[in-house]
């Protein structure tokens, strides 16, 4: 928002998403899905586009589209069309994509975007299903075609079930692009449809970018390809709506023109002039027929849905007491808001938010452990949060606890019991303050005369010979009541 401000154009963004459904097999074979696998190992006549194989939709994927489309309020069709979408790239064997083109499983729609204080209605234009291309690997030091010295084809990915989500151009800036693109992939890994992992490719974004002139007038749009993080989204496109003022301070013309944003440089370059639809020649596949879409079908698919992000995040305000913010950060990961409400049915909810997006969300983080995969289990946290409060381990000494639990398994009390982590008795406390003060008078007089700054010094002087163990609040209190401010 604030980079639209301090724009004298006005930006019109909208993000086109390549989606990989979480199907087991292909879109149009038995070929298991797979990722990090040696290259060709998962490929059938059917994929590789031999003469004669002819493709079979997969139910799982048409199923996953239809739930999306749910998710994103669009009108599911009755009728959906698959098309040969035609090019010719070493990664198509075939020479064509099966795509669907005016016919798609899904139109219409929006996305609600929470933005900082407000929320954004983001339109949804369309949503079909298409098969993902093969993955070229060009050799050199940049890893892109241009300066390579060859290129390779791994047809492992080629077919795999692809959804493509196309935004209206109602996004104000490059913030609420970045805003969009995460709200979608919490949307999709809440109902189940894709893990939407940008650094497996199975979320992939480009962008449509123009500025509107200060007469209103719409200025020419460029696509900015393949942008594979939600902060390369943001500074992506930042970079071309600077590039476009500038050209026009200029007194020239931004050209309609396909772009690739370079992160290293933070600038943005050609890559080709667009190709315009008609340039694919599409034409109905006649080798699969229409989809048929009943409303009892559709209906079906509605009721079996999950909870969506929106609803629980209200839910999580209202049930649980947190901030919009706090909700959102626990429903963005659908494992992780079932691990809180675990822990939030036996423990206080508010420290249950604090421990689980603070500390355990960082360790999950660290060692790219997903929840489930865990040592730490909500009974873990319970105990944890209950030490705690009950006042028998710190809080300093508690992350210790959950450090050794996530590393071990082990109970948090079994810990605080071997590692001697329990808080320091009232007495010895009041002993360790008497010490930091007499050991230290300069500082000790400087918090008489009112300089408060000095406190964080002798606080982590009584901490340090505590071993963190001491109550934090407690010490202060202490320390502070001694030197009589």
């Amino acid at each position: 928002m604030q980079t639209q401000q301090r724009r004298t154009y006005q930006a019109v963004i909208g993000l086109e998403f390549h989606v990989h459904l979480a199907t087991r097999t292909k879109m149009f074979c038995g070929c298991r899905v797979t990722y990090g696998e040696p290259p060709n190992t998962h490929t059938c006549p059917v994929c590789l586009g031999h003469p004669g194989a002819l493709p079979v939709a997969n139910e799982r994927a048409i199923e996953l589209g239809v739930m999306a489309g749910l998710a994103l309020n669009c009108d599911v069709s009755e009728r959906a069309v698959f098309a040969r979408k035609n090019y010719f790239y070493p990664d198509l064997p075939k020479g064509y994509q099966i795509s669907q083109f005016d016919e798609p499983i899904c139109l219409g729609g929006h996305l609600d975007v929470p933005f900082g204080d407000e929320t954004i209605r983001v339109g949804i234009t369309r949503l079909h299903l298409e098969e993902d291309a093969a993955k070229n690997v060009h050799v050199g030091t940049s890893g892109r075609m241009h300066g390579s010295v060859g290129s390779l084809v791994d047809f492992n990915r080629g077919g795999t079930p692809l959804m493509e989500i196309v935004t209206e151009p109602d996004i104000p800036s490059p913030e609420a692009a970045r805003a969009t693109a995460n709200h979608l992939k919490d949307i999709l890994r809440a109902i189940g449809v894709s893990e939407a992992d940008m650094e497996k490719g199975q979320l992939r974004c480009d962008a449509n970018v123009s500025i509107r002139n200060p007469d209103g007038s719409f200025g020419t749009k460029t696509e900015l390809k393949n942008m594979n993080s939600f902060r390369f989204v943001e500074k992506g496109i930042a970079a071309e709506l600077q590039r476009q003022e500038e050209i026009l301070a200029g007194g020239g013309r931004v050209e309609q023109t396909t772009l690739h944003y370079d992160p290293e440089t933070d600038e943005v370059h050609e890559l080709r002039s667009k190709e315009f639809a008609h340039d694919y020649r599409y034409f109905p596949e006649p080798d699969l027929l229409p989809l048929e879409l009943s409303a009892s079908y559709v209906g079906e698919i509605g009721e079996r849905m999950p909870e969506l992000p929106d609803a629980m995040r209200a839910r999580f305000v209202e049930r649980y007491g947190l901030s919009p913010y706090e909700a959102g950060v626990m429903v963005s990961d659908r494992e992780l808001a079932a691990f809180y409400e675990e822990v939030a049915s036996e423990a206080d909810p508010k420290q249950a938010s604090n421990w689980i997006s603070g500390d355990f969300r960082a360790l999950l983080n660290e060692s790219g452990t997903g929840v489930s995969d865990s040592k730490v289990t909500p009974g873990h946290m319970v105990e944890l949060i209950g030490l705690v409060g009950s006042g028998k381990v710190s809080r300093s000494a508690a992350r210790t606890v959950l450090d050794v639990v996530f590393k071990t398994g082990e109970r948090p009390s079994e810990v605080v019991e071997r590692e001697g982590l329990g808080s320091v008795e009232a007495d010895e406390l009041d002993g360790v303050v008497d010490g930091v003060i007499s050991s230290n008078p300069d500082e000790a007089e400087r918090v008489r005369n009112g300089d408060k700054k000095v406190v964080g010094f002798l606080m982590g002087q009584v901490m340090k010979a505590t071993r963190g163990n001491a109550d934090g609040g407690r010490a202060r209190e202490l320390l502070l009541r001694k030197l009589g401010s």
